[in-house]
């Protein structure tokens, strides 16, 4: 039986964030319950060829799929057989949510709740867009823990415009006082045609130098340590049997659908994704013209299937195991990519110990000069 994650994408939200461009809508209320229509129809009509599958994970993200009518979530997940589902997240901002929309992703069997903070510095909240304080997600945690989910992730950035080292360790000392499950730390990354990107660019807000900034990192990663987080991945801490299974099921090159705008997939050695027209992904779907939304991004031969696991998997603080490579493509990566190895082994980015391969301490500050080498 094949074994898959889903995701599903809600492209709303109350207001976008400075930073954002993701395919997200604001002041759409009026094309909600159309969108959630489409995407049932998307979603049954997957189903008719697919019946003998394993869901695994589900992710809903956006967008802020907690703005939305908690019903349309219960809608959806009940067209999905989620009976052996091992985790299923929803994205949640403070500001959006209510208890009886907590109670209802419970009930509708999402047990895993991932929380749009940032800092707990509202000064810092208020340049980058957010939409609500620190006392607005104080009282989102609060009312999520009494609802009972007992896994719940704290999304944190740090190189915020204006951003001190103190406010980061302040912001790191408060969630870790709230004892979340896991927690992610993302760098801010300026996208082009941003809000924040045109400030940043007409001196209106200034970041934070990028030596400060990777001080910021390694202060994090050290500090949650010493509380008890494992750094599994780049960005993200988990208390042991508490990583993101989905996302960590992405970086093993595993299997996924996506479904909804701009939701992206990877099936049989295929990438595609969804158009990002909300207009016109809603007029294929109640029309049945699935094939029109879907775009074809990639199909890999096997030597690019195996060049993604690296950089998959160098995504991971354990890294790549030799073995596991060789289980799966019976190749062995150090003979086959002998000369990107060498070259980032010499130049001190990774480490090759025993079975794994695994970025250095100078590898995780240029991870992107690493995975370059596999493109």
């Amino acid at each position: 039986m094949k074994e898959l994650g889903i995701y599903i994408h809600i492209p709303f939200c109350v207001r976008k964030c400075f930073y954002c461009d993701f395919v997200s809508y604001a002041k759409k209320e009026s094309v909600q319950k159309k969108y959630i229509e489409a995407l049932q129809k998307e979603i049954l009509n997957w189903k008719k060829s697919n019946k003998d599958v394993k869901i695994k994970t589900i992710y809903i993200g956006g967008g802020t799929p907690s703005c939305i009518d908690s019903k349309f979530i219960t809608e959806i997940l009940n067209l999905i057989n989620i009976k052996n589902a091992e985790e299923i997240t929803i994205e949640v901002n403070p500001g959006t949510v209510n208890k009886e929309k907590l109670y209802d992703y419970k009930n509708a069997g999402i047990n895993r709740l991932s929380i749009g903070l940032q800092s707990t510095n509202n000064e810092l909240l208020k340049k980058i867009g957010r939409i609500h304080n620190y006392e607005q997600f104080l009282e989102t945690y609060k009312m999520a823990r009494e609802v009972g989910f007992n896994n719940i992730n704290v999304d944190l950035m740090i190189g915020l415009p204006g951003q001190a080292m103190d406010d980061l360790k302040t912001s790191l000392e408060d969630i870790i006082n709230l004892n979340p499950e896991h927690i992610s730390v993302y760098s801010l990354i300026l996208e082009d045609e941003t809000p924040l990107k045109k400030m940043i660019e007409n001196n209106i807000l200034k970041l934070p130098e990028e030596d400060l900034e990777r001080q910021m990192y390694w202060y994090t990663k050290d500090f949650l340590k010493i509380n008890g987080y494992n750094h599994y991945e780049i960005s993200n801490f988990a208390k042991q049997g508490f990583y993101s299974k989905h996302n960590l099921d992405c970086w093993e090159q595993k299997e996924y659908i996506g479904f909804g705008i701009s939701a992206h997939s990877y099936i049989d050695r295929k990438r595609f994704g969804n158009i990002s027209n909300l207009d016109n992904y809603i007029k294929n779907c109640i029309e049945g013209g699935f094939d029109k939304n879907r775009i074809i991004e990639e199909e890999q031969d096997k030597k690019d299937e195996m060049k993604e696991y690296m950089i998959l998997g160098l995504r991971k603080i354990n890294g790549i195991s030799i073995q596991k490579f060789e289980n799966k493509f019976n190749e062995n990566p150090i003979v086959l990519f002998k000369k990107e190895l060498k070259k980032l082994f010499n130049e001190g980015l990774i480490i090759i110990d025993g079975d794994i391969i695994r970025l250095s301490n100078k590898g995780l500050d240029f991870a992107n000069i690493v995975w370059e080498e596999f493109i």
